[in-house]
């Protein structure tokens, strides 16, 4: 019997659950039995597991993503009068951190094909006070690596992964997380490997450095109460880490779940004709809808599945005014709306590049300067792409997408 589909989460976390209960019930029970919830079996095999999974030499649980970002500039002795090279695209801790710290975040723009940072802008933005360049692994797929490596060895300055959407990814072969200095994960439910609440992850091949990071996470004390220097409470549940355990097993599947449901997705749109130019008939000065670009040697996780809405023509959908909004809606918000209405779960990631977020107004940017980073905030649209997704829910989001162009809406 034919299941008539009529809703789509944008993320299904249930489905995830229900045929691996027993086993998270299990090792939840485990830790509640021995009570230690800070520290443990549990997490020294969790980091033992993911430093080989991800080929680093160490691994270092910690209590969320930003948290992974904040303890790596704090193990950097980044602070004030430093600036850390970075993109302007991206989730707010990547450059929320580097303010926290006292440092100064230089932004760059991105490059329009991937949404991750534009390595010839990074190059530009180096001075003799930059520190760290930061690269973002944007929705699931890495940064372009080779040249941030060059230029932060040419420059001698550190890199921190921000692979906080990309567990798993790979660039030319190797896991993201181990190419720069620091890796930085983030174990947030919706990501591909998500904690029971949050949870984060350091990787780092140097010896030394991880030995710091470990003590940065516990207030830089070694031993008890003896302080090295001043860190904070970043530390990982023994909860978190025996959920993580059970969930790591299976993450391998689920990612290829994603990818196979992110080639359905572009069998979908080739097929209805939403890839390519509007048929006669079709709305007016819609272009046709942008799917994501997976870059050669790459392995794209798909965090996200993201398309492009590019805007119609100026006179249908209104005049742009600032970041994300125009006069009676952009075409990707009318998009949206539709697809909210038809119970299609939808996100847009993210609406305000950082160089226009009002905190930051004292770097002193102003709209325009970043053209790419602006546009994809005009345009892209988030689409669902768990792993449990099945062909019917995703002829249904298709589907709804190819009635809204063609309705001439």
């Amino acid at each position: 019997m034919t299941t008539t589909v009529t809703s789509v989460p944008l993320l299904d976390l249930q489905a995830q659950y229900a045929p691996i209960r027993d086993e998270i019930l299990a090792a939840i029970s485990t830790v509640c039995d021995s009570q230690r919830f800070i520290g443990g079996p549990e997490i020294d095999a969790l980091e033992r597991e993911l430093a080989a999974m991800l080929q680093v030499q160490a691994a270092i649980g910690v209590s969320s993503g930003t948290d992974a970002l904040l303890a790596a500039l704090m193990a950097l002795n980044i602070g004030p009068g430093d600036e850390v090279v970075t993109t302007t695209y991206s989730f707010f801790a990547t450059a929320g951190t580097i303010w926290r710290v006292g440092a100064r975040p230089v932004l760059v723009d991105i490059d329009p094909l991937t949404c991750n940072i534009d390595p010839e802008a990074a190059a530009r933005a180096i001075t003799p006070r930059t520190r760290a360049i930061l690269p973002v692994h944007l929705y699931g797929q890495s940064a372009e690596m080779d040249p941030i490596v060059e230029i932060a060895s040419r420059h001698g300055v550190a890199i921190i992964e921000d692979a906080a959407q990309a567990i798993g990814a790979r660039y030319k072969g190797r896991p993201v997380g181990g190419i720069g200095t620091i890796g930085c994960f983030s174990f947030f439910p919706s990501k591909n490997l998500g904690a029971f609440g949050d949870g984060g992850l350091l990787t780092t091949n140097d010896e030394a450095l991880a030995h710091r990071l470990r003590l940065m996470r516990n207030h830089g004390a070694e031993p008890k109460y003896f302080h090295k220097f001043v860190g904070g409470n970043f530390r990982l549940d023994a909860l978190q880490a025996a959920v993580l355990r059970i969930k790591v097993k299976h993450l391998p599947a689920w990612t290829e779940a994603r990818r196979r449901n992110a080639a359905r997705y572009r069998q979908l749109f080739d097929e209805a004709g939403l890839s390519q130019a509007p048929a006669s008939g079709g709305r007016a000065g819609v272009p046709a809808i942008g799917l994501p670009v997976e870059v050669p040697n790459r392995h794209h996780i798909y965090n996200q599945f993201i398309v492009r809405v590019p805007e119609g023509q100026v006179g249908q959908v209104g005049q742009v005014g600032r970041v994300g909004q125009s006069q009676g809606g952009s075409t990707r918000d009318r998009l949206r709306a539709h697809l909210e209405a038809r119970r299609i779960g939808v996100e847009i990631y993210y609406p305000v590049p950082f160089h226009l977020q009002e905190c930051f107004a004292a770097l002193g940017h102003r709209e325009g300067e970043f053209p790419q980073a602006e546009r994809a905030a005009r345009e892209t649209l988030a689409l669902p792409i768990y792993g449990e997704l099945t062909e019917a829910q995703q002829r249904y989001v298709v589907g709804a997408i190819a009635e809204w162009i063609n309705s001439g809406r």
